[in-house]
């Protein structure tokens, strides 16, 4: 790459994508969207199109609009712009990794591909490079997701000489549950000043021990100002306080799986909570009833109120 890279570090929004009750996307929404992360959450950084945003629901076209909305509407307000191109097709893929740098975003992020998976880590290591090669000057971050992609390929195994590939390469975010497997990427990246976000947000302490640099997630929508009080604590040594607010923060996502806590649910509880008009999801995901959002987010804002 020919230009410095700026070290992707603490909370980073996986954001929704605003949809019209016809289902198309509702750019104007994206505007108050970045200005309410920033005054009431403290959440400079987003990653867009990525699962919480339905990025493999949407069309490369919807995809490229958003990325554009996002980028143009944050410049010079949001930290980094980070735009998930994964797709099935790596000519799509690249058709957005090439868009992404067009755009100014200030970093792409790609998934394996999961109709036809990768056999083994030489294979993904192959497409992240051609994704990679389409804009190698934007910093490229692997997004590491099995329980949605089924790809049970370990990431240390992918990144393990994946520098002599992608100059280009900066890390990943780890959105599983495998902490040996984790640990194992925070060591290799320790020697190349990479960043590994985690991104399973109610286990953000025990990645945090393990020396993540950062965290990429959907609550962080309307909890990052909690969880940024979290992270100050463990930076400040305060184990007591940072444990406590984990604990709380277990209790609310375990009332929401009891209820059955997924994208569609978890995007109308950001659309109660932050006063956001989102829209539905798209399908396959089915529209959430009022009544359940309404219950995970008052226990969300009792949660706030209490810090």
């Amino acid at each position: 790459m020919s230009r410095s890279v700026k070290k992707l570090t603490g909370l980073v929004a996986a954001t929704f994508t605003p949809l019209t009750a016809e289902g198309e996307i509702n750019l104007s929404v994206i505007g108050p969207y970045i200005d309410y992360l920033i005054e009431k959450q403290n959440v400079k950084s987003v990653f867009v199109n990525g699962t919480t945003g339905e990025g493999c629901s949407l069309t490369v076209d919807e995809r490229k609009q958003l990325a554009a909305a996002w980028c143009q509407h944050g410049k010079g307000k949001l930290e980094q712009v980070v735009v998930h191109v994964g797709c099935m097709s790596i000519k799509d893929s690249q058709e957005l990794a090439r868009h992404a740098a067009s755009i100014g975003a200030d970093a792409i992020a790609v998934i394996s591909p999961s109709y036809f998976k990768p056999i083994n880590a030489d294979a993904l290591r192959l497409f992240i490079k051609e994704v990679s090669a389409s804009a190698p000057d934007l910093p490229m971050y692997y997004y590491h997701i099995p329980g949605m992609t089924g790809v049970a390929l370990e990431a240390a195994d992918v990144l393990n000489g994946i520098e002599r590939m992608i100059p280009s390469f900066q890390g990943v975010k780890y959105s599983g549950t495998d902490l040996r497997d984790l640990g194992q990427c925070v060591c290799y990246s320790q020697a190349h000043n990479w960043s590994v976000l985690y991104g399973v947000d109610e286990q953000l302490l025990g990645a945090l021990v393990l020396g993540v640099h950062g965290a990429v997630g959907s609550t962080y929508n309307y909890l990052g100002c909690i969880v940024n009080q979290m992270l100050s604590a463990f930076d400040n040594g305060n184990h007591m306080q940072t444990r406590a607010l984990q604990f709380e923060f277990m209790e609310v996502i375990t009332f929401a799986k009891n209820l059955g806590f997924d994208v569609a649910v978890n995007k109308q509880v950001m659309s109660e909570v932050s006063g956001l008009v989102l829209g539905p999801p798209r399908l396959p995901l089915l529209p959430c009833p009022v009544s359940k959002a309404q219950a995970i987010a008052q226990k969300i804002k009792d949660f706030s109120q209490r810090h």
